[in-house]
C-alpha cells in the first residue's frame, strides 16, 4: 500500500466519487430529456438512436486520455477528464445549435464519461483488503440519483440544455479538490522505473503482455456488452414509461432505480471482499438478466419491480468493472490498459444506439426491445470460462 493516511483516504473516495458523479449525470440525464430532445428537434426514437450511434465514433478518443494519465500523472489526467466532461456540457447550456452540433457536444461528453479514470487513484492507494469495499464506496457516490431527484425539476424550469450545462458548477468544485489531490505513490514509482521519461503511446503498447491482452479481451467482452445493454435501458427508459405507458410519476420511478444503484454499488463492494471478484460478476450478469426480461414480459402490466432490478444488478456490474479492471493491469500501464479498453468498448457506442434504433422500429411496444437486452448480458458470464485471477485479498504487485 502507498503511504497514506485514512484520513486522505477518505477524501480520495470522496473526490473520485464526485468526479464519477459529474459522469453519471452526463450519462444518465438523457433519461430525463431524451422526451424533450425528440420534441425540439422534431425526431423519432429510432432517428434520434441512429445519430446517437455516429456521435459515438467520436468516443473511440477516449484511449489517449487513458494514455495521458500513465504518461503525466493521474493528477494531470483528472485535470483533464473534468474539463472534457464539463467545457462542453456548459456549451450545450447556451449555444442555440442544431441537432448535429448538440450531437458533437455530446459526442465530447461522453467521451470524458466513458474514460472511468477517476476509479484508478482509489485502487492505487488503498489497502488489499478494503480495496472492494472502497471503490464501491466511490462508485456508490457517483450515483448519487441527482438526475432523477432534480433533473425534471432543471429541464422544466430551464429548459432541458441546461440540464447539462449547470454542471459547470459541480465542475469548479472539482478543479478546486483538485488542488489538493497527490500523486500516487505507485505511480511515481512506476515513472522512476522509466527514468522519469514520458511513458510514449508506442512504448505503452508494447508493454502489453500476453496475459494483459487476455484480460483486455475479458474486460472489453463484459464491458462492451454492460455498456450496450445499460446505455439501451437507461436512454429508453422514460421514453417507454412516459409516452408508451403514459405513466405520469415516471421521476418517481427513476428517483427509486436511482436509488437502488447506490445499494447495488455498495453490495458489489462488500461482496468482492467477502466471496470474490468471479461470484460477484455472475449474481450481477444474472439479476440484470431477470431485470432487462422480467420488464419486457410485464410491460403491459406496467410492474416498475424488473425496471428497479436492472438499476441495482447493472450498478453491482458496474461496481465490479470499476474495481476489478483497475486493479488487474500493471501499474505502468494500468491507465492506458483501461484507456484501451475503453477505446474498444466503444464499439459499444455505436452499436448500441443502432441496435436500439432496429429494435424500437421491430417492437412499438417495446416488449422484445426489453427481451433482446437482457438476453445479452449472458456474454459476460461467458468470461468465467477462462478463469480469470481472482484478485481478492491480493496487493496490485
Amino acid at each position: 500500500m502507498a503511504n497514506t493516511n485514512s484520513k486522505y483516504i477518505y477524501f480520495l473516495v470522496i473526490f473520485m466519487g464526485l468526479i464519477g458523479l459529474m459522469d453519471t449525470w452526463l450519462s444518465l440525464i438523457e433519461t430525463v430529456v431524451v422526451p424533450d430532445i425528440l420534441t425540439e428537434f422534431k425526431i423519432s426514437a429510432e432517428d434520434f438512436a441512429f445519430w446517437q450511434g455516429v456521435a459515438g465514433i467520436l468516443t473511440f478518443s477516449v484511449f489517449f486520455v487513458g494514455w495521458f494519465a500513465d504518461a503525466f500523472g493521474r493528477k494531470k489526467g483528472m485535470l483533464v477528464l473534468i474539463l472534457l466532461m464539463g467545457i462542453p456540457a456548459f456549451l450545450i447550456g447556451f449555444i442555440s445549435f442544431t441537432l448535429q452540433l448538440f450531437m458533437l457536444l455530446y459526442a465530447i461528453v461522453i467521451t470524458g464519461t466513458l474514460s472511468n479514470l477517476w476509479e484508478l487513484p482509489v485502487t492505487e492507494e488503498t489497502a488489499p483488503e478494503n480495496r472492494g469495499l472502497a471503490g464501491g464506496i466511490a462508485v456508490l457516490i457517483s450515483l448519487i440519483p441527482l438526475y432523477a431527484i432534480i433533473g425534471d425539476d432543471i429541464a422544466a424550469e430551464l429548459g432541458w440544455r441546461w440540464a447539462y450545462g449547470l454542471t459547470v458548477i459541480l465542475m469548479v468544485g472539482l478543479l478546486v479538490m483538485l488542488y489538493f489531490m497527490r500523486e500516487p505513490q505507485r505511480w511515481l514509482d512506476a515513472r522512476k522505473t522509466r527514468d522519469r521519461g514520458r511513458l510514449k503511446i508506442k512504448t505503452a503498447l508494447k508493454s502489453l503482455t500476453r496475459k494483459d491482452l487476455t484480460y483486455l479481451m475479458v474486460a472489453s467482452l463484459v464491458y462492451g456488452t454492460w455498456t450496450i445493454s445499460f446505455k439501451m435501458g437507461t436512454t429508453w427508459g422514460g421514453y417507454f414509461f412516459e409516452t408508451i405507458l403514459g405513466w405520469t410519476n415516471f421521476s418517481t420511478i427513476l428517483t427509486i432505480a436511482g436509488v437502488l444503484t447506490m445499494l447495488g454499488a455498495l453490495t458489489s463492494g462488500i461482496l468482492m471482499d467477502r466471496i470474490g471478484r468471479k461470484a460477484t460478476l455472475l449474481i450481477g450478469c444474472v439479476g440484470s438478466i431477470i431485470g432487462f426480461i422480467g420488464t419486457g414480459f410485464t410491460a403491459i402490466h406496467s410492474l416498475p419491480v424488473f425496471y428497479w432490478m436492472i438499476y441495482f444488478f447493472m450498478a453491482l456490474l458496474f461496481a465490479w468493472i470499476m474495481v476489478y479492471f483497475a486493479e488487474i493491469f500493471p501499474t505502468e500501464i494500468r491507465s492506458t490498459a483501461v484507456g484501451l479498453n475503453a477505446t474498444i468498448v466503444r464499439v459499444s457506442y455505436v452499436l448500441g444506439p443502432w441496435i436500439a434504433s432496429v429494435l424500437l422500429g421491430m417492437f412499438p411496444q417495446m416488449d422484445g426491445f426489453w427481451i433482446v437486452t437482457g438476453l445479452l448480458m449472458f456474454i459476460p458470464i461467458g468470461s468465467v470460462l477462462i478463469k480469470p485471477y481472482e484478485t481478492k485479498g491480493k496487493t496490485l504487485e
